[in-house]
């Protein structure tokens, strides 16, 4: 299946250099290797590899090179300064790609800034719209929902493989990649906040009440989230505000990038396919398209909340409720939909029989709809 970031990042690298960044196993190798069947003589070298790290530090690979694969160069030392030098005394005909599984904006930042020299693309696992089998989306989203949407486990289409995969997936994570961040002592600590990460899936989540819970202090608890993050093992969903740091002071909820890691009932699995299928969305027109759009949720002070909101320049463009089975129209989307008119209004409901109009209020397949999505 083709990635749909693949002829995006084609174009891209004829200007400037290509960040790929994602999670652990969404890909990024295969996708470069991919792109490298477009060029005549690609180079791919991997920092994790010793061999291939001798030759990325002295800068040794072979004259005439057209496209310049580093994968996982964020690991070594000065990675920015370095390839600012690479990029500004590369030939006119070579283009330089690089990918890595950690944020590159937060993984060991140094003071070297590589602005104006790279376009930035996240690749994140599949969607309902990238899962091109022949399968209708009704069951394209009940894979997501079971499997979650990293290529192995989905692709393997049995339950009991994708619970192998998944488990040394994150044995690997915790022992490898959490130890780049933290000190080893922490490990413990970070182990069991992913673990009542995967139970509050869709909820608003207090620092202050999971680090009573832990025995941690609430710092802790938002440090390690945040390297969760950079490590694209959670993401945060901040609610709406028009003023950005007011928003980032409320409880944000945490959502998995693996849906099948999620430990709750199926309800709340697929609010979060939803919402990796809506994170991807988004990523794919800020990132190809430059669009100033996030994803938020929205919730008043007397607890009216709905699961999400796609704000435009910082309005409320869809006022999203998603639902397992149930086509009431939730009382807080009736209440969102009525304050933010311009906005569309839209329940998507998993097992629906009928797409129907309520009010201000579009019932609508959940399957059909994130098939319909950019990404």
């Amino acid at each position: 299946m083709e990635r749909h970031i693949r002829k995006n990042i084609l174009k891209d690298l004829k200007k400037k250099m290509v960040f790929i960044t994602g999670p652990r196993q969404v890909g990024k190798t295969y996708l470069a290797k991919e792109i490298m069947t477009e060029y005549q003589k690609p180079q791919y070298l991997n920092f994790d590899n010793l061999s291939d790290a001798r030759i990325i530090l002295s800068a040794s690979w072979p004259e005439g090179s057209d496209l310049l694969v580093l994968d996982e160069v964020h690991k070594m030392k000065s990675w920015k300064k370095y390839l600012k030098g690479v990029f500004d005394s590369k030939p006119d005909n070579q283009h330089i790609l690089i990918t890595g599984s950690s944020r590159m904006d937060t993984f060991r930042q140094s003071g070297e800034s590589l602005a104006g020299r790279y376009f930035h693309h996240r690749l994140l696992p599949f969607s309902v719209k990238e899962f091109a089998l022949k399968r209708s989306a009704f069951e394209k989203l009940e894979l997501l929902i079971k499997l979650g949407g990293f290529p192995e486990p989905l692709l393997s289409s049995s339950e009991e493989q994708a619970a192998r995969w998944r488990n040394q997936y994150f044995t690997g994570i915790i022992r490898e990649d959490i130890v780049e961040f933290g000190r080893i002592q922490e490990l413990r600590s970070m182990k069991y906040l992913l673990e009542t990460l995967r139970e509050r899936v869709g909820s608003p989540v207090s620092y202050s009440a999971v680090a009573r819970d832990l025995q941690l202090s609430p710092n802790s608890v938002k440090k390690y989230i945040d390297i969760l993050e950079a490590l694209y093992i959670v993401f945060r969903v901040y609610p709406f505000s028009k003023k950005i740091s007011r928003s980032i002071l409320k409880e944000p909820k945490v959502y998995l990038y693996d849906t099948g890691y999620v430990k709750t009932d199926k309800g709340r699995a697929l609010e979060n396919a939803v919402a990796v299928c809506l994170k991807k969305h988004v990523n794919y027109l800020v990132d190809s398209k430059g669009a100033a759009l996030n994803l938020n949720y929205l919730r008043t002070k007397d607890g009216q909340e709905i699961d999400f909101a796609l704000t435009k320049e910082d309005v409320p463009a869809s006022l999203i409720e998603v639902k397992l089975s149930d086509s009431s129209v939730s009382p807080g989307l009736r209440y969102f939909s009525e304050k933010f008119p311009e906005a569309e209004s839209l329940q998507l409901v998993h097992d629906l029989r009928k797409e129907e109009h309520r009010g201000r209020v579009r019932i609508v397949s959940a399957s059909k709809w994130l098939e319909g999505l950019s990404a």
